[in-house]
């Protein structure tokens, strides 16, 4: 077996273009293993575990590409590097050389179609500030998928914005949807009388989709980014989100979501809320709910019971309702998990969730709070259960693989799962691990077939455990609704064919792991 690289000092080329390399490369004949991606400190942990890190690519620096291959022999080493170069050269030349108008700035393409109101940017972090700017003084309103940018440019823009009534949502907002118009991740779903604004992508996706399960709509749904209610920030997109929902005269019932917010502008946020006439659901993750009652709001604990709540008044029917479907779901888990936990060995303890969203991790966090022993996590909302080292877990542990120490450098996990796959072989390998959890999450810029690369992967890491005498039980959910463009049924089909335990959200399934080890 030998393992060969090639750096490319100061390459840029976008996300999807290195994953899509690195797939192709990977199926060449004689090739075990590949990686095409930035140097950065947690791409090469990751290259590490996968014993692919050599000597050079250590010594590469954050601005370099990396291209590294495992095969049977140097000679298809070498072949395998030879055709990822040549691949590079060609889609660059075919970009420049592609018919039709190509805008190579905001300002040309403002220009060539100049009844635009809406930018997506999509840039590395370095260069997404510069590009968002060219946009709001162009008018623009801006969708800012690109993560790494600094937090004081982020204020600075969110501020020129909002004085000029123009939405900037993000950075590190990958979702939303304006006037029934899916953008970035979003789900397919009906359009109706809610409007959400979330500090949360993912989160904003879990809702929207559960509520489309319930028979309710969507007619706004705004992404604020994750770094929104950060005391730094201020809440100034949540604020101005929430204010023109509350204006709207199509969104009947409200819905706020976010990661845990800053007790400052959390209640800044709810000072806002309390001048609503409308209803307004509140899904604070790990937040306290007297703040929200306070405010005359309703607070919900999980996504799953803040869409079930923003159902229940569209409806017209009692919450009480709506948390009592909840409470005879879990009882069914309770029976469920009881059946699974005799499938483990005694010292099989510890279970890792390994999440593409940051939002549904948090979740998973607010349910498993109380588990003995703790949880450790790279998004940890006590300071003592955050994770030394992201390359190694400890203990029972959920990981967000979205984080920006995972995404610099390499495609975000809802558009690849090489990382995901890489680390459930990883965790399988620990025999203290009995359960891996996993959200699937579907949508337009999402994978396009997530469950056809991780099925076959939930199959190898279950026989890996098999040959060691022990099973693993991998329990899922799937983000998603009948009219995506992967298909929630085709999606599920494939996960449960890999003999998966398929949820029907991510809530469900943190609380399916919860009870097999603390019932």
């Amino acid at each position: 077996m030998a393992t060969r690289c090639l750096i490319k000092p100061g390459a840029y080329h976008d996300s999807v273009t290195l994953m899509e390399l690195a797939e192709k490369v990977s199926h060449l004949p004689a090739v075990q293993d590949a990686a095409v991606v930035m140097a950065t400190e947690a791409n090469k942990g990751i290259l590490r575990a996968a014993r692919l890190l050599l000597p050079a690519i250590e010594a590469a620096t954050v601005h370099d590409l990396v291209i590294v291959v495992k095969a049977e022999s140097v000679e298809a080493a070498h072949r395998a590097l030879e055709f990822a170069d040549a691949h590079l050269a060609q889609s660059r030349k075919a970009w420049t050389t592609r018919p039709g108008i190509r805008p190579r700035t905001i300002h040309g393409a403002v220009r060539s179609t100049p009844h635009s109101n809406l930018a997506i940017i999509s840039v590395a972090g370095q260069y997404a500030a510069a590009e968002a700017w060219e946009a709001l003084k162009n008018g623009l309103h801006v969708l800012l998928f690109s993560d790494n940018v600094p937090i004081h440019d982020e204020i600075a823009l969110k501020e020129y914005a909002t004085e000029r009534g123009l939405l900037m949502m993000g950075p590190g907002c990958g979702t939303a949807i304006i006037n029934g118009v899916a953008l970035g991740f979003a789900n397919v779903v009906p359009r109706g009388p809610v409007g959400v604004v979330a500090a949360a992508g993912t989160g904003l996706q879990e809702v929207t989709t559960v509520l489309a399960r319930l028979g309710v709509g969507t007619h706004q749904a705004l992404g604020t980014g994750g770094r929104d209610l950060k005391e730094e920030v201020g809440g100034i997109m949540m604020l101005q989100g929430l204010a023109a929902l509350q204006e709207d005269p199509q969104a009947e019932v409200l819905l706020l979501v976010s990661k845990p917010p800053s007790p400052m502008i959390a209640d800044r946020v709810l000072a806002q809320v309390k001048t609503s006439q409308k209803p307004t659901v509140v899904c604070f993750l790990g937040g306290d709910p007297a703040g929200i009652l306070a405010a005359g709001a309703i607070p919900a604990r999980t996504l799953q019971e803040a869409a079930y709540l923003a159902a229940a008044e569209v409806k017209g029917y009692a919450g009480s309702t709506a948390s009592r479907e909840i409470e005879r779901e879990s009882a069914a888990l309770l029976a469920q998990a009881a059946e699974l936990r005799k499938r483990l060995q005694p010292g099989q303890r510890y279970l890792r969730g390994l999440f593409s969203g940051g939002t549904l991790a948090a979740e998973a966090l607010v349910l498993w709070e109380d588990m003995v022993g703790g949880v450790f996590s790279n998004v940890a909302f006590d300071a003592q259960w955050q994770l030394k080292d992201i390359t190694r877990c400890a203990g029972n542990c959920a990981l967000d693989l979205g984080e920006e120490e995972f995404t610099l450098g390499r495609p975000h996990p809802m558009i690849d799962n090489d990382l995901r796959i890489r680390r459930m072989m990883q965790e399988a390998a620990d025999p203290e691990v009995g359960v891996i959890v996993l959200d699937v999450v579907l949508g337009y810029g999402a994978h396009p077939d997530p469950a056809g690369e991780l099925g076959p992967a939930i199959e190898r890491v279950r026989e890996f455990a098999e040959q060691q005498g022990r099973e693993l039980l991998v329990i899922a959910s799937v983000t998603g609704t009948r009219q995506d463009p992967q298909g929630l049924e085709r999606q599920v089909t494939a996960l449960e064919e890999a003999a998966a335990i398929v949820c029907s959200c991510n809530a469900a399934a943190a609380r399916l792991a919860r009870f097999i080890f603390a019932p």
